[in-house]
């Protein structure tokens, strides 16, 4: 029965139902609140980064900030020596003028009262050698990875890094070399303040500039990139009252979130409980009665996988209810990732609270089709989904392998996936053809044929079939709404009880005993075993 054939049928009140409706409420203001703190957050981490990139980067330009498809311009690289030390001298200098400098609010780091000193630290071979003149090498590929601290001082306005290395001895063989990352450290706080979602806190930001020569090319790359650790402020803001009151009501929302939660976890596993003590009973009954065990199909009857599915999402918002209250003390010290691992939390529970709303859709017979939908094709599109991904990935490693070098779309396996999904949906189809290399004409006609017959086998037939399996249970559902779902063993025997919920039959006044549930039962035209202690599970 649904809540409202369970209220005329014995009153009682539908809690769970109102629990539910009351739960999507809370958590989706809940997750509105959290989804601006959080954007804050990541936002003034890449705004950071991209700061230290015109800082601390020579030749950084504005123009490879910007996301684009394809990039507008290349990477950024050093492919000479000296350029190398300008690069490096470059960043040591603004670390050591940064207080001049930068617009923004920064300290240095200090350790027992001293200047916490950035460090260069240099990943290279063991040892070997390379001789082009004779075609000759030796190479120990054990990677060696030592440390060096940059004793710059403050207001420091030239610095030879060439000279300073000479001097401790610290040779860079580049013929060997993997990567250099020079790391500094500095403290800031954020001052944006947007009460009552973002008030001033304090971080510890941890900066790499990276010359990556892994490929040994010619071209060593150059990157920023900036790691931040929250740290604990000591400070005060005056709050006006209306921001106040919001910071109130935030904390409630949090308190309440984990409460509900909590209670819609216990009734849901309680539900499932008793469920489960039916069921042996039902088993029981069928074995005396008919001598014949439940099958599978008719055991699952006792499952609800709704349920199942509120439990989870209860779960999850409640770990990320007891992490944003975390977040939001500001009294710890932590990493942004946290920020990360609450929004994914949070985030997965909403859908699946959102999700879950299709079951009160499910009451109203018009509304229950796409459920009774899914729930008929899940089996043929798995078996047909089986198929298809061994011919997608036949299409995908032969592109990686054979476009990987001449096509910007085919360079890694996952973007290769990508490039060919997107081709189903029917995306970006001229640029991926237009992108190819016409260098090589043996690579240009594969690409032609590959990329035709792709299109043409997956768009026109495959996707077609997959469409076709889903109208063909959805027809089917159709024609059960006319003539009948068709009904196991189980369900035969409770669709011979026609009374009606509202009937009286299922309601007594001595609180439900045995001998009512038993009676009951009776009035579906079967007669009440004698050891009626056996159907005690079936009052829950």
């Amino acid at each position: 029965m649904n809540p409202i054939e369970k209220w005329h049928a014995r009153r009682r009140f539908p809690w769970k139902l109102l629990l539910q409706i009351f739960k999507i409420v809370v958590v989706t203001a809940q997750l509105c609140l959290f989804a601006q703190q959080r954007y804050s957050h990541v936002n003034y981490l890449w705004d950071t980064k991209i700061s230290f990139s015109h800082m601390f980067l020579k030749g950084w330009d504005a123009t490879r900030e910007v996301q684009v498809y394809p990039p507008g311009s290349g990477p950024l690289a050093v492919y000479e020596k000296q350029d190398f030390f300008q690069y490096l001298d470059y960043a040591i200098t603004t670390y050591s003028t940064i207080n001049e400098k930068a617009i923004g609010t920064y300290s240095y780091k200090y350790q027992d009262g001293e200047l916490l000193y950035p460090t260069l630290c240099m990943a290279q071979y063991a040892g070997g050698y390379v001789s082009p003149n004779n075609n000759t090498f030796m190479l120990n590929d054990t990677i060696t990875k030592s440390c060096i601290e940059i004793p710059v001082e403050v207001n420091v306005t030239s610095w030879s890094s060439e000279a300073f290395l000479k001097n401790k001895s610290y040779i860079i063989n580049f013929d060997l070399l993997m990567n250099i990352e020079f790391t500094f450290h500095l403290h800031t706080i954020k001052l944006r303040v947007n009460l009552p979602f973002d008030t001033p806190e304090c971080y510890g930001l941890t900066g790499k500039v990276i010359f990556n020569n892994h490929d040994h090319d010619g071209q060593m790359l150059v990157n920023l990139d900036v790691a931040a650790q929250v740290l604990e402020c000591q400070g005060s803001v005056k709050l006006a009252s209306e921001a106040y009151t919001l910071k109130v009501w935030r904390t409630f929302i949090n308190v309440t979130s984990i409460m509900i939660s909590i209670i819609s976890l216990i009734m849901c596993v309680r539900a499932l409980y008793r469920a489960q003590l039916l069921r042996k009973t039902t088993e029981l009954f069928f074995r005396q009665q008919y001598g014949k065990e439940l099958s599978l199909e008719e055991r699952m009857e006792f499952v609800n996988l709704w349920y199942l599915l509120i439990c989870i999402n209860d779960i999850f918002i409640i770990l990320g209810s007891c992490l944003k209250i975390g977040l939001e003390s500001k009294n710890y010290e932590g990493y942004l990732d946290t920020w990360n691992v609450c929004s994914l939390f949070l985030g997965l529970g909403n859908l699946l609270v959102w999700f879950g709303c299709l079951r009160y859709l499910g009451f109203f017979t018009t509304y229950n089709v796409l459920i009774l939908t899914l729930k008929k094709c899940i089996p043929n599109v798995l078996r047909y989904s089986i198929c298809l991904l061994m011919v997608f990935a036949g299409y995908c490693l032969c592109g990686w392998l054979v476009l990987g070098p001449y096509h910007f779309k085919f360079r890694s396996f996952s973007s290769t996936m990508e490039c060919l999904y997107s081709l189903i949906n029917g995306d970006d189809m001229f640029a991926t053809f237009s992108s190819t290399s016409g260098k090589d004409p043996v690579v240009w006609w594969f690409s032609r044929i590959y990329l035709y017959s792709f299109i043409s086998l997956f768009i026109y037939v495959i996707l077609s079939l997959f469409i076709a399996i889903i109208m063909d249970a959805y027809e089917t559902i159709k024609n059960y709404y006319e003539n009948g779902f068709p009904l196991n063993e189980l369900m035969k025997f409770v669709e011979e009880c026609t009374e009606e919920p509202s009937s009286g039959v299922f309601q007594d006044e001595d609180d439900h005993t045995i001998h009512d549930v038993i009676n009951s039962i009776c009035c579906c035209g079967y007669e009440a075993n004698q050891q009626s202690t056996e159907y005690e599970p079936l009052l829950t």
